[in-house]
């Protein structure tokens, strides 16, 4: 469930305006909340490496509800999907790239690749997972008749999408053998978050829900996102009690869920 923008930003104004200590406009909140939800989407990954370390030590908690690991992995997996990657010439070349009109590349970037199912149809079929390697050892490999690589065990390396026009991935995949098509387990970006107005009288803003675009991240984040911006807007009205309330109170949060 995705956390309402317009309560978040009536929060942050509420907090900033109890006391008179300053107002953030709709275009600084919505660079703010960008910034913020990036963040936190990018902390699941060092924080669910350091839980999983505790679990492989027997220290997590294992308990339902109040495993840290799986609630990280329950907040990562809207945006964890299976795409089909179709193929490019690129020179001489064959790479593979995520079609445009793919489930969720409408709005959405891909953040990072997982697991890739070559599938290769014939005499014998094989669905393989394929290794990653870098472009020096695909070099080295697909070179020697020795380590060549088989349907059974294929690998790749990524290139930039900068190569052409049409990817929307960061990456493309060069595969060998080149397989008859693709699956790839991928991580989205979570959509730009983005609090959108009418003028309404005396030239105040009045909320677009319609055009609004919320937070993709789950509902239990939504005090971290609150106090977070709360930070940043302290360094807007230059006011360095919020920033050191915000930031502690977003330290002591950071520790009690780790711990």
């Amino acid at each position: 469930m995705a956390v309402n923008i317009n309560t978040v930003y009536q929060t942050v104004l509420f907090i900033l305006n109890k006391e008179q200590r300053g107002y953030v406009t709709p275009a600084e909140f919505n660079s703010l909340a960008a910034q913020v939800q990036d963040e936190i989407f990018q902390s699941y990954f060092p924080d669910g490496n350091q839980v999983n370390r505790q679990n492989q030590n027997n220290t997590q908690n294992d308990t339902e509800f109040f495993n840290i690991f799986k609630n990280i992995s329950y907040k990562l997996a809207p945006f964890i999907e299976e795409v089909v990657f179709s193929p490019t010439a690129v020179g001489s070349a064959s790479f593979f790239y995520p079609l445009s009109n793919a489930t969720g590349l409408a709005n959405r970037s891909i953040y990072n690749i997982g697991d890739v199912v070559s599938t290769y149809i014939g005499n014998s079929n094989y669905d393989s997972i394929t290794q990653l390697v870098s472009k020096s050892d695909y070099n080295k490999i697909t070179r020697s008749k020795l380590t060549k690589p088989t349907k059974q065990d294929p690998i790749f390396y990524t290139s930039p999408s900068s190569l052409i026009t049409t990817a929307t991935s960061s990456s493309l995949l060069n595969i060998d053998p080149t397989p008859d098509s693709v699956a790839v387990n991928v991580i989205f970006q979570p959509s730009t978050p983005f609090w959108r107005f009418s003028t309404g009288p005396n030239n105040s803003y009045v909320y677009s829900s319609g055009s609004s675009i919320n937070f993709e991240l789950d509902v239990s984040e939504q005090p971290n996102l609150i106090m977070r911006i709360l930070k940043y807007c302290g360094v807007i009205v230059n006011n360095p009690t919020i920033i050191q309330a915000a930031a502690q109170d977003v330290q002591e949060t950071s520790i009690n869920e780790k711990s």
